[in-house]
């Protein structure tokens, strides 16, 4: 079976750190597309960064320069170092993995077409 599980998430004062990481399994993850996404409350999931299965890497501009996605295909894993938290960055972090094909594409296309986690709170106070 399919199954990606996150881990990492947990509550951090504004300024502070979380590193989170994704193992994924059932599926041979380091041909697919990774990524990270984030749902606040009364918000929609929105993507924050993805890695190629080459390695290169997209961030949102919210997240740039604090952010950084990063993958391990050895291990299947794949982690989002978050760095000079800000309240505005809470929200339920959700690991991905989808074909290339859709590596750019926005959530409509990731919500039907990616395997997904089932996610990990990030609250940043």
């Amino acid at each position: 079976d399919v199954q990606l599980v996150e881990s990492g998430g947990g509550s951090v004062q504004a300024g502070g750190s979380l590193r989170l990481s994704c193992v994924a399994s059932g599926f041979t993850s380091s041909t697919y597309c990774m990524a990270w996404f984030r749902q606040a409350p009364g918000k929609e999931r929105e993507k924050v960064a993805r890695i190629e299965n080459d390695g290169r890497t997209w961030h949102d501009d919210s997240v740039k320069g604090r952010f950084t996605i990063s993958r391990d295909n050895a291990k299947n894993t794949q982690h989002l170092q978050m760095n000079s938290l800000k309240p505005e960055d809470s929200a339920t972090y959700y690991c991905a993995a989808a074909q290339m094909t859709f590596c750019s594409g926005g959530y409509s296309f990731w919500r039907v077409h990616a395997y997904w986690g089932l996610g990990t709170q990030v609250t940043v106070s």
